[in-house]
């Protein structure tokens, strides 16, 4: 681990000091899954939601996933992938795109969410319900984190930055490490940044150890 890599995630990883930028509760709405040909999954959050119903009402439906990881869960569940996008959540109306307008996609997410692939299909005329499976706050470790000012700090979500930001301020001579454009349009005008390769923990952990 070194000590001046943060990594502010809902994961750990054993190169970085990792601070859990999230609390994650669970919520269980009633759910007519027999309604729905496809569902939409953003994050591995959903999955362990899902979880929470019987298994054999959603197990058989085909989902389209925001990334491979994100499919990776929802197949180690026994789950069907439809496809995996890139990351993105904006990108996964292409999939969308590709179905009849009347297909029945039900988009199981967070309170929050920064897409808006969801209201585009929809202004389109695609059939998508949503469902809110879990409401994200931030977390006791990063508003109490204090960081030194050399540091590298990764950034996985928005949300993970503005929880950061509460409490703390991006030192000039920070190093700053995001997962993506999404993640990377939340940060203060004028903060420095690189994007990982890749939308996943590993890649921009990869980055933050290259280029110490």
């Amino acid at each position: 681990m070194s000590k001046n890599i943060y990594l502010f995630a809902t994961s750990k990883n054993k190169y970085a000091n990792s601070i859990k930028s999230l609390d994650v509760r669970y919520l269980k709405p009633e759910i007519d899954f027999s309604k729905y040909e496809y569902l939409v999954i953003t994050s591995k959050q959903t999955v362990k939601a899902l979880e929470q119903y019987g298994k054999e009402s959603f197990i058989n439906i085909p989902a389209l996933c925001v990334s491979d990881k994100t499919a990776d869960s929802y197949r180690a569940i026994g789950g069907k992938i439809l496809a995996s996008g890139d990351g993105y959540g904006d990108n996964l109306i292409k999939y969308i795109r590709e179905l009849p307008q009347d297909t029945k996609w039900l988009y199981l997410r967070a309170e929050l969410i920064a897409s808006s692939f969801v209201q585009m299909a929809k202004e389109e005329g695609y059939s998508i319900d949503e469902k809110i499976l879990y409401v994200s706050e931030c977390s006791k470790e990063i508003l109490d984190v204090r960081v030194e000012d050399d540091s590298t700090l990764i950034f996985t979500s928005p949300s993970s930055i503005e929880c950061f930001l509460k409490n703390n301020t991006i030192h000039p001579d920070a190093k700053i490490i995001v997962i993506g454009t999404t993640t990377a349009a939340c940060l203060p005008k004028g903060i420095k940044y690189i994007i990982s390769e890749s939308t996943s923990v590993e890649s921009c952990i990869e980055l933050a150890l290259s280029t110490k």
